[in-house]
């Protein structure tokens, strides 16, 4: 019996002309969705090694310098962007590509495309993540709202249970024939992505990159489930269809519009972010009270000369071994690498902060449990930005260390002009980025995986318990 309700189910949404329209404009946008991403993906990540490759060459075949010319030369580090990253763009749109790295100075990621575009981005961007989050569940509200509504205002949901069938019964056999029909709108565009990501010559598949495209798919199943259970409980806790109509478009309102933007605003009420005029006038005064290496009289810089001296067993600084300039470079760079991390750190937890009540706010909504999941496993999160960040970070202090040793080594105490081979910059391995693992994106997005299964149980159970107490008129 349950599996004649789901064919029926299922067979006449088929034959509704009205959803079927519905059904094929968005998997239209599904489709276009997917090949639009892709361009755009293809389209900025090969800008983005074309200009890393080529400012890796610059460093490596730059002309002869002296070292610490070179380690304010610098270089830049260009944010590559995840495989599947196409699905959902993230916060990719909002956040730099690239980081300017140099000598004393830690840089944050600039030159995001949100800089770039018209202010209609504000608005938001047509991505696969989009129509799934936000257009998938408004269709799965127009094709449930009358699975027990339409049953009983024509008097044939009566029929039904005299023939020994329980309502919870009838509802997992119109859950089941509605999933049907939600996936045969789904899957065509999923196996168009896979086809298009997996086909392409150049794309190596890698194990990590299925792990999360799955993971992607699964999590978007399970919020999908979460609302056709929760429209068909709707559905069987009223009498009209009008009214569950009604009651199903707020819901998806409250849950797709106003509590996302509401979680944000309490989150920047809740934790606000410095200025940049503020943290950079902190950062200015700490770097200050530390060893200046462009200063060998300051005192601080004069009391790790003493102390250099005093190890060497010397009396003056010709005397030396080694270049006590190079030295001061790598004190203070330490220093002021140092004071950059602390700030750049509480900067960081204050944005994760209001990430979290985002997060947490998932609980009261599933939009927002899937949405995190869905950037974390795209690579798009903050969390993947934050990582990328501290990556460019520990490759310009080590940069930065490696040509004040070099100084320090290879430099006379003093000589300013000596400009060495351009060989020596060659010694530097480029710079290279590579994704963290899944495993690592799933760890970030424990509390999100949690509120997603939480809303799963309590549909399937208090939404069927609801159902049960159902009176049929």
């Amino acid at each position: 019996m349950v599996r004649s309700i789901a064919k029926k189910e299922f067979v006449s949404t088929l034959r509704d002309k009205r959803f079927v329209a519905l059904s094929l404009i968005v998997l239209l946008l599904l489709l276009s969705a997917t090949v639009v991403g892709l361009h755009s993906y293809n389209t900025i990540q090969e800008e983005r090694q074309v200009a890393q490759q080529t400012v890796n060459n610059q460093f490596a075949n730059s002309e002869e310098r002296h070292p610490h010319r070179m380690a304010h030369y610098g270089s830049y580090a260009f944010r590559p962007k995840s495989s599947i990253s196409f699905l959902d763009f993230g916060i990719d749109s909002y956040t730099g590509a690239s980081v300017f790295m140099e000598a004393h100075k830690q840089n944050s990621a600039n030159f995001s495309q949100a800089q770039q575009s018209s202010s209609l981005i504000r608005f938001g961007e047509m991505t696969v993540a989009f129509v799934l989050q936000m257009l998938i569940p408004l269709l799965i509200i127009f094709l449930c709202f009358g699975a027990f509504t339409q049953e009983k205002e024509t008097g044939t949901l009566k029929l039904l249970l005299s023939q020994g069938v329980t309502l919870r019964a009838v509802a997992w056999a119109k859950i089941l024939g509605y999933s049907k029909v939600v996936i045969l709108v789904v899957a065509p565009a999923l196996m168009l992505a896979s086809l298009l990501l997996f086909g392409r010559g150049s794309f190596e598949v890698g194990v990590d990159v299925i792990a999360r495209l799955l993971l992607f798919v699964i999590f978007y199943l399970i919020y999908f489930f979460i609302f056709i259970v929760l429209s068909v409980v709707v559905s069987a806790l009223h009498q009209r269809s009008s009214t569950a109509l009604v009651t199903l478009l707020g819901i998806w309102m409250l849950c797709c519009v106003i509590i996302p933007k509401a979680s944000a605003n309490l989150g920047a009420t809740l934790y606000t972010t410095p200025t940049k005029a503020q943290m950079d006038a902190d950062v200015h005064e700490e770097v200050e009270n530390g060893v200046n290496g462009h200063n060998a009289h300051d005192e601080r810089s004069e009391a790790l000369k003493q102390e250099i001296l005093k190890k060497y067993g010397v009396a003056t600084v010709e005397e030396l071994p080694v270049n006590l300039d190079g030295i001061l470079m790598a004190a203070g760079e330490e220093h002021s690498s140092r004071v950059y991390k602390e700030h750049f750190d509480e900067l960081t937890e204050i944005y994760q902060k209001q990430n979290s009540i985002s997060e947490w706010a998932g609980m009261l909504n599933p939009y927002l449990a899937v949405r995190h999941l869905s950037m974390g496993m795209a690579g798009s999160d903050f969390s993947h930005y934050v990582h990328f960040q501290n990556m460019a970070e520990q490759y310009r202090y080590d940069l930065a260390q490696g040509l004040n040793h070099i100084q320090t080594t290879r430099i006379k105490h003093g000589d300013k002009e000596t400009r060495l081979s351009s060989d020596t910059w060659k010694e530097f391995k480029p710079f290279t980025y590579e994704l963290p693992g899944v495993g690592w994106a799933l760890g970030h997005h424990v509390v999100a995986i949690t509120a997603l299964l939480f809303w799963l149980v309590l549909v399937s159970t208090v939404g069927m318990k609801l159902i049960d107490l159902t009176k049929v008129a």
